[in-house]
C-alpha cells in the first residue's frame, strides 16, 4: 500500500497538511514526499511494491504536471510500450510512471482503459485543474473532506489524515472521478448490458478461468508475496491457485482463538494438501478487548460485522508484518458479494438476488474491502484480492441470476462446481459450508466482545446514550460501544459509512438483531 493526499486550494498549509498526513506512514513507510503543485500540495507516503529504485517515488512529473497515486495497474506493460511509440520516455519500473501519459493522451478515457485497482490524484498543469480518481470497486481507499474555515476541497487515502483539518467528510464514490467541481461516473462496475444465458458448464468453465487469471496478475511484484488462509472455499482456492503458478512454497497464514478456533483445522488441511509454507497465528480473548480501540481507530467504522471481522486480520497481519519480509497479501474477499452469503439462500427470486449483489458490491468499499485494506495497510503491507478483478466480477454479476440462486443445497455452487474435478482442493475444502470469518476464528471471540460490551452499560444507561445517535442509530449494547469509540477518533463524521451491514430484513427469515450468520436458521453444519 502507499497513502496520497492533496490539498486542492490556495490556502493550503504544509503545517497543518502534514499533521494530517502523518497519520497515515504506514501505509507508505518507505519514503515519504510533499510537493507544490499549482496553488495546493500533493503528497505520497511510499511502500515500494514495483519498481523498487528512488526513481519509483512519487509524485511523478511531467511538464509540470504530477500525479499521486495508491494502485496497482495491472499489464501496464503493454501500454507503456505504446507511450513509448508515442514519444514519451520513462526513468522507473513503476506502474504508476504511465500515469500522466496516459491522461496527455486520452483525459478522462484513461480511468475506463485501467485494469487496476487505483486512487490516484493529479494536477494538470496545462488547465491548472485538479483531477481525482478511483476504481470502480474502491479497492484502494480515498476520502473527500472540506478544510474547516476555507471549505476547501482536501483528498486523501483516509479519513484519519482528514479528521484535523476537515469536515464533512466522504468517501470518494468508486468507480467516478472528479473534475471542476464534480463527480462523474465513469463505471458502474455491477450494471449489466446483457445477461449472460450459457448453460451452467459453460459459465462454470469461464469462472474458472478468470479467477485464475485474476489470481495470476496479482501475483506479479518485486516484493515477497504471502496469502491469508482461513481454510475457507475462496481463501483456499486463492491459495490453491497460486501455489501451482508458483515454483517454490507460497506463504500461508491463519488465525485462531486458542480455545475453539474453527479455522485452524481447517487452513492445515488445505496448507497440507498444497504444500504451503504455513504459519498459525494464535490469539486470545485479552488479544481481542486490548486490540479493540485501535481495530475502530484504524478502520474508520462503526459497523458491527466489519469490527469484529478485523479483529482476527488485524492481528494475523500485524504478526506477518513483525515475523517476516512479505509485503503483498493475497485475501478471499468480495467472492460473498457475487456469489452469495447465507442470508442470501432466503432471496425471494432471482431479481431480488441480484438486487441484493448490486447493493453490496456498490456498498464493498464501507464494509470488506475497507476491512482488508486498512487491517493491511496499518501493518505495512499491500492487499491484493483476485475476486476483485474487473473482468472477473462484471462476468459473474453478468451471469443469469437464476444459476445464482441456491437453488442446489448448497451456497455458491457455481464458484464449488467450477473447480469440481480439478483436485485443486480436497472435497471436503470445496464442498465446506460457509462460516462467517469473525466466528470462524473461534465463535468465543464474538461472545467475549459482546460480553465485554454488556458489561460496560447498564440497560438504563445503553437506552439513554444510544438515543444521542440518529443516523444509523445503536441497537444494542455492542453496536452502541463501536459507536462511541468510533466518535472518539471521527467525531461528528458518521454519514461515512451509510448503515450497518445486516442481512435484508424485508426478507422472511433474515429480521434478526445480529449479523452474524449464526443467527440464521441455514447456519447449519458452518460452525463446525
Amino acid at each position: 500500500m502507499c497513502s496520497i493526499m492533496g490539498w486542492l486550494g490556495g490556502s493550503a498549509d504544509e503545517s497543518r497538511f502534514w499533521e494530517g498526513f502523518r497519520a497515515t506512514v504506514s501505509r507508505g513507510p518507505d519514503e515519504s514526499r510533499l510537493t507544490r503543485t499549482g496553488d495546493g500540495i500533493l503528497a505520497f507516503h511510499r511502500l515500494a511494491i514495483m519498481g523498487l529504485t528512488p526513481d519509483g517515488m512519487q509524485p511523478f512529473e511531467l511538464d509540470g504536471s504530477y500525479v499521486v497515486c495508491n494502485g496497482e495497474l495491472y499489464g501496464f506493460e503493454a501500454m507503456r510500450e505504446d507511450l513509448i511509440g508515442k514519444g514519451y520516455s520513462f526513468k522507473s519500473d513503476s506502474d504508476c510512471e504511465i500515469i500522466l501519459p496516459l491522461w496527455r493522451e486520452y483525459g478522462v478515457d484513461m480511468f475506463g482503459m485501467l485494469d487496476a485497482e487505483f486512487a490516484m490524484i493529479i494536477y494538470d498543469a496545462q488547465t491548472r485543474t485538479y483531477i481525482a480518481a478511483r476504481d470502480p470497486i474502491g479497492i484502494r481507499p480515498l476520502y473527500y473532506g472540506y478544510e474547516k474555515e476555507t471549505g476547501e476541497l482536501i483528498m486523501a487515502s483516509e479519513a484519519k489524515n482528514l479528521v484535523p483539518i476537515a469536515e464533512h467528510i466522504m468517501p470518494f464514490p468508486p468507480g467516478h472521478y472528479y473534475m471542476n467541481g464534480k463527480f462523474t461516473r465513469y463505471c458502474d462496475i455491477t450494471h449489466v448490458d446483457g445477461v449472460i444465458h450459457d448453460d451452467i458448464e459453460t459459465v462454470c468453465r469461464n469462472i474458472r478461468e478468470k479467477l485464475v487469471r485474476g489470481v495470476e496478475k496479482r501475483l506479479v511484484s518485486d516484493s515477497k508475496v504471502g496469502f491469508l488462509l482461513s481454510g475457507g472455499l475462496d481463501s483456499s482456492l486463492v491459495c490453491a491457485i497460486a501455489a501451482k503458478k508458483s515454483t517454490s512454497p507460497i506463504k500461508t497464514y491463519a488465525i485462531g482463538m486458542s480455545e475453539d478456533a474453527i479455522d485452524l483445522r481447517y487452513a492445515r488441511i488445505v496448507a497440507d494438501y498444497i504444500g504451503s509454507d504455513h504459519t498459525e497465528v494464535i490469539i486470545t480473548a485479552d488479544d481481542v478487548i486490548r486490540a479493540l480501540p485501535d481495530v475502530v481507530a484504524l478502520l474508520g467504522t462503526y459497523d458491527i460485522t466489519t469490527i469484529r471481522a478485523s479483529i482476527g486480520m488485524y492481528l494475523v497481519c500485524k504478526a506477518i508484518h513483525e515475523r517476516s519480509d512479505v509485503r503483498v497479501i493475497l485475501t478471499g474477499e468480495i467472492s460473498d458479494e457475487l456469489f452469495g452469503y447465507k442470508y442470501t439462500d432466503f432471496a425471494p427470486d432471482a431479481d431480488a438476488f441480484q438486487r441484493e449483489a448490486e447493493k453490496r458490491v456498490r456498498e464493498l468499499h464501507m464494509y470488506d474491502v475497507l476491512r482488508a485494506d486498512r487491517c493491511i495497510s496499518v501493518n505495512s503491507l499491500e492487499a491484493r484480492v483476485p475476486f476483485g478483478d474487473l473482468d472477473f466480477v462484471k462476468y459473474v454479476m453478468a451471469v443469469d441470476p437464476e444459476l445464482k440462486l441456491n437453488k442446489y443445497n448448497k451456497g455458491k455452487y457455481l464458484l464449488r462446481h467450477a473447480f469440481e474435478g480439478t483436485g485443486i482442493l480436497p472435497d471436503e475444502i470445496l464442498w465446506r459450508e460457509k462460516a462467517a470469518f469473525s466466528d470462524a476464528v473461534g465463535h468465543s471471540m464474538v461472545d467475549y466482545l459482546k460480553a465485554h460490551a454488556n458489561a460496560m452499560y447498564t440497560d438504563e444507561e445503553y437506552e439513554t446514550l444510544r438515543k444521542k445517535y440518529t443516523h444509523a442509530q445503536p441497537f444494542t449494547k455492542e453496536s452502541l460501544l463501536y459507536r462511541e469509540l468510533f466518535e472518539r477518533y471521527y467525531p461528528g463524521e458518521d454519514a461515512m459509512v451509510v448503515d450497518f451491514w445486516m442481512p435484508n430484513r424485508e426478507w422472511e427469515g433474515c429480521n434478526v438483531d445480529d449479523p452474524s450468520a449464526r443467527v440464521l436458521s441455514n447456519y447449519g453444519d458452518s460452525g463446525k
